[in-house]
């Protein structure tokens, strides 16, 4: 048979925490009960989400997971941020619940992704769907962007991000004159993120302002400029 829809199913200490979280981001309730056992279905346009209270639960020990497929990714992350600022003030960069920027992932075959950690833990990875037309093989190319690649996997795919850390301080610590200023500023930026993740401010800080002294041509400045959008918003959290 054809058409048939997969509904995740995913656990939270609190339902009411949930669609109180997902309703920034766009979604409605469409379902929701308390007995015999608490639980909710979200829904944004195709995007259906169901959630279930479990006593006692722990976010930070969750394994709850799901991928999103979307061919307009870049549009729903505008839209996520959109619901965050509108409600916070801020794009939630860190802590739980958070969202990571849109990066291409070299282990799902340089596909661009961001993810969404909710209150309950659960990572909601949205990834951009593949067009029939194969995408040619990339390799990032220098050391920095290769090191930016190598965090990004452990870090926005597997949660590792001291793992990640280590990959860029490690790229940091042994600058070359060739090393493109472009990427300098998003390894900076990214590694900066990973600070706030890790609930280091002071770190965080010191890396953004290493950004604003890395010097740019104007074609290089406009390169860089989702990174200094994510920079703003690094830096709009540390406020």
């Amino acid at each position: 048979m054809a058409n048939e829809v997969t509904v995740p199913l995913l656990p939270c200490a609190s339902i009411d925490d949930i669609a109180a979280f997902y309703e920034v981001l766009g979604f409605r309730a469409t379902y929701q009960q308390r007995k015999p056992n608490p639980y909710v279905a979200l829904q944004r346009e195709d995007l259906h989400l169901h959630f279930f209270e479990m006593p006692g639960f722990d976010p930070n020990r969750s394994y709850g997971s799901c991928l999103v497929l979307t061919a307009d990714l870049e549009g729903l992350h505008r839209a996520f941020a959109a619901g965050m600022r509108a409600a916070y003030g801020k794009v939630l960069v860190t802590g739980t619940p958070r969202m990571t920027r849109p990066r291409a992932r070299k282990n799902q075959d340089g596909l661009s992704g961001f993810s969404v950690i909710d209150p309950g833990g659960n990572w909601i990875r949205v990834v951009r769907k593949a067009t029939t037309d194969p995408l040619p093989a990339t390799t990032p190319a220098g050391r920095l962007a290769k090191a930016l690649a190598n965090a990004v996997v452990q870090a926005d795919s597997r949660g590792d991000v001291r793992q990640a850390v280590r990959i860029l301080d490690s790229a940091l610590a042994r600058p070359q004159p060739d090393d493109d200023p472009v990427t300098q500023v998003e390894v900076l930026v990214y590694r900066a993120e990973l600070a706030l993740v890790l609930d280091d401010p002071e770190t965080a800080a010191d890396l953004l302002d290493r950004v604003k002294r890395v010097v740019l041509s104007e074609e290089e400045t406009e390169r860089a400029a989702p990174a200094y959008e994510n920079a703003a918003d690094l830096a709009a959290a540390l406020r």
